[in-house]
């Protein structure tokens, strides 16, 4: 491990984050897993999907 990272660590430890950022970091983790559970059980929605996938921008 780096000390760098060790650190950051103790200063986390010092002075923790508040609950409300808790709470919002915790849900959008939430989201991003529901999301990816919705798309491994029903897919990748067709209307979703680039139509030419071989257009150059320049």
């Amino acid at each position: 491990m780096n000390l760098r990272w060790l650190l950051m660590a103790k200063r986390l430890m010092q002075n923790p984050p508040s609950m409300g950022r808790v709470k919002f970091v915790a849900a959008i983790a939430l989201f991003c897993i529901g999301l990816y559970a919705i798309e491994q059980v029903w897919g990748w929605p067709e209307w979703l999907t680039p139509n030419n996938t071989r257009v150059r921008i320049r």
